[in-house]
């Protein structure tokens, strides 16, 4: 199998099970390496309700780092950092402070609207579908050109709820998106989640991973497991999507380094 570059902990108010158990899930599925991924603390009152506390964060730390004598799967340190503007200062100073394999970068809001919040679902009914997906491509784009973070979650989250513009909206304002992460030397996430969700397909979907492919952009792979049981959670469906677009290589991260690895059952290029 293939490594789980994304994986949550209580600590961020909305995730259950104790950092073991998801790395005892890890081992019983044969994963190569396990990184946790919880949600970074801001200073600015950010979505206070789905992240830890600035206080929080030395027990986020300590708490994977006694994971990290497990020779296998591999430990890793990781954090989801959102991007929304007026945060960039503080999350570039913090996060040179530590020692970090991996930060994955992500929107989650468009100004105060939690986009993939159960509770604001009436805001996508109201809302203008296309002028909302590229308000989010545009956040995305300006992610990247921060060159903050190693990789992009769940690239077409507005997806969640069923609300998708036409594919020729999508190409359109994807594609400066996925311009901009392939100049940063950004990767994308092959996310499952949305297999969890009302959309029921992986984040991102087969147009969107064939554009990054076309881009050159690598990939990495990740459950956003909430409990331990979602930890590698369809990854054989994660594998084959990843095949059908062209990708014969996967990400890995180590102190922010990336590397490239053959995909299971692929012979190295």
């Amino acid at each position: 199998m293939v490594s789980d570059y994304h994986v949550h902990t209580s600590l961020c108010r909305h995730a259950e099970g104790l950092a073991s158990e998801f790395l005892d899930q890890a081992r019983l599925k044969n994963l190569p390496e396990l990184c946790f991924t919880d949600h970074a603390p801001n200073p600015h009152g950010y979505d206070p309700a789905s992240r830890m506390a600035l206080e929080d964060f030395p027990g986020y730390q300590a708490m994977v780092r006694a994971l990290q004598g497990s020779r296998s799967p591999r430990v890793l340190f990781g954090v989801e950092a959102d991007y929304y503007p007026g945060g960039v200062e503080f999350l570039g100073q913090w996060l040179a402070r530590h020692s970090f394999d991996f930060v994955l970068g992500s929107v989650h809001y468009l100004g105060d609207w939690g986009i993939d919040n159960q509770a604001q679902i009436e805001r996508w009914r109201a809302a203008d579908v296309t002028d909302a997906w590229r308000g989010y491509f545009l956040l995305l784009a300006d992610l990247a050109g921060t060159r903050l973070f190693d990789a992009v979650g769940h690239l077409d989250l507005p997806k969640k709820f069923g609300f998708v513009p036409p594919e020729r909206d999508i190409v359109e304002m994807a594609g400066p998106a996925l311009d901009r992460i392939a100049d940063a030397g950004m990767s994308i996430e092959v996310n499952t989640a949305g297999l969890r969700k009302p959309i029921r397909e992986i984040y991102p979907s087969p147009l969107l991973l064939r554009m990054a492919r076309e881009r050159g952009i690598p990939i990495c792979f990740g459950s956003d497991a909430h409990k331990p049981g979602e930890v590698g959670f369809e990854f054989a469906a994660a594998l084959s999507l990843a095949r059908k677009a062209g990708y014969t290589h996967a990400a890995r991260y180590s102190q922010r380094k990336r590397t490239l690895v053959p995909l299971p059952g692929a012979a190295p290029e």
